[in-house]
């Protein structure tokens, strides 16, 4: 009984282990011709990643770039809706990553940003050791990478709905100002149809009291 309890336990706590990374991820909004920038600490030889997606907002596109403690310009792209960055840091400092929307005049965008850095810390310590865990190891391992593709597949989808979402409203928008547009213009046209036709039998009753 003691032992059967032991399992599910060892594999809590291996679990666990794998969920202590530092990793940041958010969305935030980027107006019209402006510029935000973020900031972090890192060592040297630490390996950080960046992934950016453009979610609404112009043509889905943004100006980005990264620098090092120097300034010196690590990444630099323009107008794009998304990619993927990953270096190794040459020196202990200050990183900036900048998102501009400063070409764009009246349009602002809501962007995602996930930022990660440091390297995976092994599942478990000397895996290739022989031990009575060896069965529970490689099934901690498993669940490990199925964790790993459902967290990537539910970020992807994640934003897949919600750039289709802001799109479908905007298209929503779209359609019910054409819908008032096209309401005043039947309006319209039908208040003039209507004068038309009353100046046409004032026009006759006009001419009868004249040959009267």
């Amino acid at each position: 009984m003691h032992m059967t309890m032991l399992l599910p336990l060892s594999l809590f706590y291996l679990l666990m282990h794998f969920f202590v990374v530092f990793a940041t991820e958010f969305t935030f909004e980027l107006p019209d011709k402006e510029r935000l920038c973020f900031y972090e600490e890192l060592e040297k030889d630490v390996k950080f990643e960046i992934d950016y997606q453009v979610i609404s907002g112009g043509n889905y596109d943004v100006d980005s770039y990264v620098t090092d403690p120097l300034n010196n310009m690590l990444y630099s792209e323009s107008k794009k809706q998304y990619d993927h960055v990953s270096f190794t840091t040459d020196m202990s400092g200050t990183y900036m990553v900048c998102f501009s929307n400063e070409f764009s005049t009246f349009s602002h965008k809501s962007i995602y940003l996930n930022f990660r850095h440091g390297d995976e810390e092994p599942l478990i310590p000397g895996l290739s050791r022989a031990t009575a865990l060896t069965q529970l190891e490689s099934t901690c391992v498993s669940i490990h990478e199925i964790l790993k593709v459902v967290s990537e597949s539910q970020t992807w989808y994640r934003l897949r709905e919600a750039h289709d979402r802001l799109r479908a409203e905007h298209l929503q928008d779209r359609v019910n100002l054409w819908s008032i547009g096209e309401t005043i213009l039947l309006f319209v046209i039908g208040v003039g149809q209507v004068m038309l036709l009353k100046s046409f039998f004032n026009d006759k009753k006009g001419s009868v009291a004249a040959t009267t």
